[in-house]
């Protein structure tokens, strides 16, 4: 059974994940030239052991959702997270950034109790 939970891009949820429209734009244009429909696919969000500081944050595009997963829905483009990850990533905001000296996505966690410099890990 798959279960859907629909939030607005710009809103905050202590209990959903909040991507910003700069994500959701980015997230979209990888999407098709990937050549992932956006009816079937998606962005998928997960955590996994290991990294400097525990765990690390997992991204990659899927072509479908997982029996289990939960789904969040923004405009058109949809982001998947299996249910052991969404334990370390609720109330998160996937956030995308470009600066003079990088560019890429962003995890904004409240459940990070710390992380490291790169950004790519945290401890929860």
């Amino acid at each position: 059974m798959t279960t859907t939970i629909e939030q607005p891009a710009a809103q905050a949820s202590a209990k959903g994940i909040v991507v910003t429209d700069k994500a959701v734009a980015k997230i979209r244009a990888a999407l098709a030239k990937e050549g992932i429909s956006p009816e079937q696919g998606g962005l998928r969000l997960g955590v996994q052991g290991g990294g400097c500081s525990g765990l690390s944050y997992n991204i990659r595009f899927d072509t479908q959702p997982r029996e289990r997963d939960r789904i969040f829905q923004f405009g058109d483009v949809r982001v998947f997270v299996d249910p052991k990850s969404f334990i370390y990533l609720h109330g998160m905001t996937l956030d995308y950034q470009e600066t003079l000296m990088q560019q890429g996505f962003v995890f904004v966690n409240p459940q990070a109790t710390k992380s490291c410099g790169c950004g790519t890990s945290f401890s929860a």
